[in-house]
């Protein structure tokens, strides 16, 4: 087992500065045991942590290292944009390099409004959709998570159609009551819920792959009647693309999907690993925002050079060549491999992977939502993401999280983790 003595000092150090030790939750290991470990430097797909361990990563910063650690291209960008200085406050040239390339690559996409995070994407759209329709009603789905905004903390009522109830302390009960939460991939919930409040319904929210409850998929036909009931009701469709945004591809899951959504949020990979957000869409909708229209959105660090620089380079260089290629044969790889490691091992693991993102249950039964994902063991999660930590694999803390594969990862790399995960499954 590896030592992790400096680790622990600093951890010990972070828990007298920051709640629990952490300026995120999930980097606390609650969900798994444990404590965490401080990275030192990253490269490529390995992390080195401070006390010299090498980890081969498949957090990749949460998704938006799709290119690994500190890639050349983009850290040389980065670079040349810190010299004309590191924010201005005022318009220059990058934005609009940038908002080009985004464009180009989503359909639908007549006007983009950036800021700095995926939560403040998700709650400028959210509002945007109540001002354009003039309703009030928001309707999101059980484990789909689009950032810490007061209306989308929201958990479910006991019956598909009982108002939200608030997800956090400090969320007031009113405000959640505004908020409608429906399980994922049930369309007789959908139609009941706008056959009822249709007329009331501002917009319906959706994670492209529901990827903050491990990874689930839409069944078919569910997205096409979700598009449907939309345009029936009036009500806008907002497709939350933060994680799948120029990760699935460079139309995201809209593209995968056939999805039509009227508008667009995007963040991490889009920011080449610096803060970053988007959204976006027809411009008649786009163009209520201020200065023009009367919602409200503003952010002093919003097209930050320093972030517009670096997501041109990623992008840049996801189009250059076959990045998609390499990642699905990689993801394809891990996929077969793992699901043969939990079979010859007799450990029930139901594998789920959608491009370069995947998620391994343990659980035999099929996971199409959360309360699928619920059932999942938990325990048995926390032991072997404890034990490929100690064979120098890093996943995600927590069962109900996604993990990520760059073009930086090789074929021995995922190799390697197959052979890792077969030691270690057969010892739980």
């Amino acid at each position: 087992m590896p030592h992790r003595n400096r680790s622990s000092a600093l951890f010990a150090d972070a828990l007298q500065h920051f709640p629990g030790g952490v300026n995120s939750p999930v980097r606390a290991f609650r969900a798994v045991g444990g404590q965490p470990f401080f990275v030192e430097s990253a490269e490529g797909a390995w992390l080195t942590d401070v006390d010299g361990n090498r980890l081969l990563d498949y957090v990749c910063t949460w998704g938006p290292a799709i290119l690994g650690h500190a890639p050349r291209g983009v850290l040389e960008a980065v670079r040349a944009a810190a010299d004309r200085g590191t924010s201005f406050g005022t318009p220059h040239a990058g934005e609009i390099s940038l908002a080009q390339r985004v464009k180009q690559a989503v359909p639908g996409l007549e006007r983009l409004r950036f800021c700095n995070s995926g939560t403040e994407a998700c709650m400028t759209a959210i509002r945007l959709a109540r001002g354009f329709t003039r309703r009030d009603l928001i309707v999101k789905f059980d484990g789909c998570y689009h950032g810490h905004a007061d209306s989308l903390l929201v958990r479910a009522g006991s019956g598909a159609l009982t108002l939200g109830q608030p997800d956090s302390a400090g969320v007031p009960a009113a405000l959640a009551q505004l908020t409608l939460v429906l399980p994922y991939n049930d369309p007789d919930a959908l139609r009941q819920t706008f056959a009822t409040k249709g007329r009331e319904i501002a917009a319906v929210i959706v994670e492209g792959v529901p990827a903050n409850a491990g990874l689930y998929l839409p069944r078919p036909g569910y997205y096409e009647l979700l598009e449907q009931l939309c345009r029936n009701h009036g009500a806008l469709l907002i497709c939350d693309e933060v994680m799948t945004g120029f990760r699935l591809g460079p139309d995201g899951a809209q593209g995968h999907f056939g999805l039509h959504p009227d508008l667009s949020c995007f963040g991490k990979i889009i920011g080449g690993g610096l803060p970053v957000g988007a959204v976006g869409g027809r411009a008649e909708i786009m163009d209520h925002l201020a200065p023009l229209g009367p919602v409200y959105q503003a952010g002093t660090l919003s097209g930050n050079p320093l972030a517009m620089a670096a997501g041109l380079a990623t992008l840049d260089e996801l189009a250059a060549g076959n990045a998609y290629e390499v990642l699905e044969s990689l993801g394809t790889q891990l996929e077969i491999g793992m699901r043969d490691a939990a079979k010859a091992s007799g450990v029930d693991v139901h594998w789920q992977r959608i491009g370069s993102m995947f998620c391994g249950y343990f659980t035999s039964r099929p996971v199409h939502n959360l309360s699928d994902a619920l059932l999942a063991d938990r325990d048995r999660f926390g032991r072997f993401f404890h034990g490929m930590l100690d064979a120098g694999i890093y996943l995600a803390p927590s069962q109900f999280e996604a993990g990520f594969i760059s073009t930086a990862h090789t074929p021995d790399d995922i190799e390697s983790t197959i052979r890792a995960a077969s030691r270690v499954l057969r010892t739980l």
